[in-house]
């Protein structure tokens, strides 16, 4: 050892006391920290025996309430399917007591109609049609419904050409709009985003109500011009057809519609004043006019000049009408009630007299969802195209021979 050895050995001695007392304060502080955390985890341990036991009564407190509503459920469902179960066999019951005792046709004696003192002397009104194809049947059940999709607002129209290409799709969404959409086949129709498959074809005056039509490539509607209903002038109450060509985009031509004071046809659907129709005969109008406030009319057009070739005050009331359509010449009321029910064919009016209101069916739809809207027939596939509240929906028509008996 060098002679500097005891010196730093004093040193060391020197600075030993200080540093016992250091470690002894540390030591204490670290005891008074480890004591205040073991009473902050004997208290959370406290808090949570506490709450272990309240939610074991709690839970000990729901079981019992849990299995009685359980079984409240079940009874509800159980419930619940009996009264399906009833109200379908009552369905298939009433059915079944309409083909036994159909419903007796809705037929009214008016003067108006029979052509009595009041009538107005018109070329061709009420006259027989004569039929310029051979088509003789009539509509004899509802065979089935298909729900599409939902497209659009609650009103509208969607359809096929009956002329026209099989496949495509028309839909004119609203009763007061300017642009209609094309779809090429209906799968592109049903799925999700099918706005983005679809062309768009805007027409350069906007539409009135659902009586639009699309047929032999042209689409038909009626447009409000100014002045007429509600607009005040010279054209209250009258509309202006008008036929446009849906491939060229363009207005082919136009003639105001040869009927004054004209009124919603139907008491169910208050934005439609004309609403066409076609059949394996041709092109058809129905209206309504203040003449004869309480009855629907029905109107023979030519689809190359929109002339009006013969006119029928027909008995089928306006009242709770919802849509019509053509088929054959005869025209087919649906009726419904202001709080949507199930709706019916309870009036039919066959221009050539060959189909008595006596031997008319007068089928139920299915049940649906709200109105229709818009019917429109095609003659090529025999079935509905039906707007109801927003729904797209088939029906499948089963149809027999005028002659034939219901």
């Amino acid at each position: 050892m060098g002679p500097r050895t005891p010196l730093l050995i004093l040193f060391l001695l020197s600075w030993s006391g200080p540093l016992r007392g250091q470690q002894h304060h540390l030591v204490e502080y670290m005891e008074r920290r480890l004591a205040a955390l073991e009473e902050r985890l004997a208290q959370c341990q406290d808090q949570s025996s506490r709450h272990a036991a309240e939610l074991r009564d709690f839970k000990n407190k729901m079981l019992p309430l849990l299995e009685v509503a359980e079984k409240e459920r079940e009874a509800l469902r159980t419930e619940a399917d009996t009264i399906s179960g009833r109200v379908d066999r009552l369905e298939r019951e009433v059915d079944y007591l309409e083909t036994q005792n159909p419903a007796l046709p809705c037929v009214e004696v008016d003067e108006k109609v029979t052509g009595g003192p009041g009538a107005k002397g018109k070329g061709r009104r009420n006259e027989k049609y004569d039929m310029v194809t051979d088509c003789g049947y009539t509509i004899s059940q509802v065979r089935s419904m298909k729900i599409l999709k939902r497209f659009g607002g609650p009103a509208g129209l969607w359809t096929k050409d009956p002329l026209g290409p099989a496949e495509k799709i028309y839909v004119l969404d609203g009763t007061q709009n300017d642009t209609a959409f094309v779809f090429p086949r209906l799968r592109d129709f049903t799925l999700a985003m099918a706005a983005r498959k679809a062309s768009r074809v805007r027409v350069p005056f906007p539409w009135v109500g659902t009586g639009q039509l699309v047929y032999g490539g042209f689409l038909y509607y009626a447009r409000r011009p100014p002045g007429g209903p509600g607009g005040g002038g010279e054209l209250e109450n009258t509309l202006q057809l008008i036929k446009f060509h849906l491939a060229n985009r363009t207005v082919v031509d136009s003639s105001v519609f040869p009927a004054e004071g004209l009124i919603p046809p139907y008491g169910l659907t208050a934005d439609t004043y004309i609403d066409l129709a076609a059949d394996e005969e041709g092109l058809w109008a129905v209206y309504a006019t203040r003449e004869d406030d309480r009855h629907l009319c029905l109107a023979k057009l030519d689809p190359q000049t929109l002339d009006t070739e013969q006119q029928w005050d027909t008995p089928c009331p306006r009242e709770n009408a919802e849509a019509a359509f053509v088929i054959c010449g005869t025209l087919y009321v649906v009726y419904n009630t202001r709080p949507a029910s199930r709706a019916r064919i309870q009036c039919s009016f066959d221009a050539s007299g060959t189909l008595t209101p006596e031997r008319a069916a007068l089928p139920y739809f299915p049940r649906r969802y709200g109105a229709h809207a818009s019917l429109r027939y095609n003659p090529r596939e025999r079935q509905l195209y039906a707007w109801d509240d927003g729904y797209q929906i088939v029906y499948k028509l089963e149809m027999r021979k005028k002659e034939e008996e219901v």
